[in-house]
C-alpha cells in the first residue's frame, strides 16, 4: 500500500547522532529530519515490554503533539547466558539514573564465571514510521546484530555496550570500529537500510 510521504518528519529522540545518521541516510529522498527537541516534545515513559511496543510508544506521542509523521527507534542489548536480559531494560539496567558504565559494570558481574563459549549476545533495534498518531499501520523495520561478551572493556567510540561487545567479523569490540564499520554492519543500521527502502518504495509508488 502506497502513502503520499512527507517532506518533513519529526525524529522521536534528543539524541543528535541519531538525527544526524538518519538525515544523512534518507537525504536521496529529499526528507526533512527534524529531532523533537525542536518542538519542545517532552519524553514518554516507555511502558511497553518489546522493543517494538516502546517504539511505537514514542512515534505516536512525538506524532501527536507535532502533527507530523514520526520515526522513533527503541534498541537494546539480549544475552542468551541472562535469559534475554537487560532487553528492554538495557538503558535501565543498573537503575533509572544508571550511566553506560554502570550498566557495564552490572552486565560484567552478572556474566561472572560465565565461560567465553556461552556468552552470545545480541544487539537488536526496532524503528518505527508512523504517518500521524492514529496510523493503525506504521512501518516497522528490525535489525539483530550478533557478537559476544567480553570480560573487559576495549575501544573509546560509540555508546553503551560497545566496548564489551565483541564483533568476530572484525576481531575487535564494536567501540573499536570506526563510524563507517559500525553503520555497516550495526543492528541500527541494517533496520535504517530497511526504512530507506521501504520510504524509496513508497515514494516511488506515490509519484506513479
Amino acid at each position: 500500500m502506497s502513502f503520499p510521504l512527507s517532506r518533513k518528519i519529526v525524529l522521536a529522540t534528543g539524541n543528535k547522532g541519531k538525527v544526524a545518521e538518519l538525515s544523512q541516510l534518507l537525504s536521496p529522498l529529499q526528507i526533512n529530519i527534524i529531532p523533537q527537541s525542536e518542538f519542545d516534545v517532552p519524553e514518554v515513559a516507555e511502558t511497553g515490554t518489546t522493543f517494538v511496543e516502546n517504539a511505537i510508544i514514542k512515534a505516536r506521542h512525538a506524532a501527536k503533539i507535532t502533527g507530523l509523521p514520526a520515526i522513533a527507534d527503541d534498541s537494546g542489548l539480549a544475552v542468551d547466558a541472562l535469559g534475554g536480559a537487560p532487553g528492554v531494560y538495557s538503558a535501565r539496567y543498573a537503575g533509572s539514573n544508571a550511566t553506560d558504565s554502570d550498566n557495564i559494570d552490572k552486565l560484567l558481574h552478572s556474566l561472572s564465571g560465565i565461560a567465553p563459549v556461552k556468552r552470545q549476545a545480541r544487539f537488536l533495534c526496532v524503528l518505527v514510521y508512523m504517518r500521524s498518531s492514529e496510523d493503525p499501520t506504521p512501518i516497522i523495520c528490525q535489525g539483530e546484530w550478533h557478537g559476544e561478551i567480553t570480560v573487559e572493556r576495549s575501544g573509546e567510540s560509540g555508546f553503551g555496550y560497545d566496548p564489551v561487545f565483541w564483533v568476530a567479523q572484525k576481531k575487535c569490540t564494536s567501540a573499536q570500529l570506526t563510524k563507517e564499520q559500525k553503520n555497516a554492519l550495526s543492528h541500527r543500521g541494517q533496520a535504517l537500510q530497511q526504512l530507506l527502502v521501504k520510504l524509496s518504495d513508497n515514494v516511488e509508488k506515490a509519484g506513479e
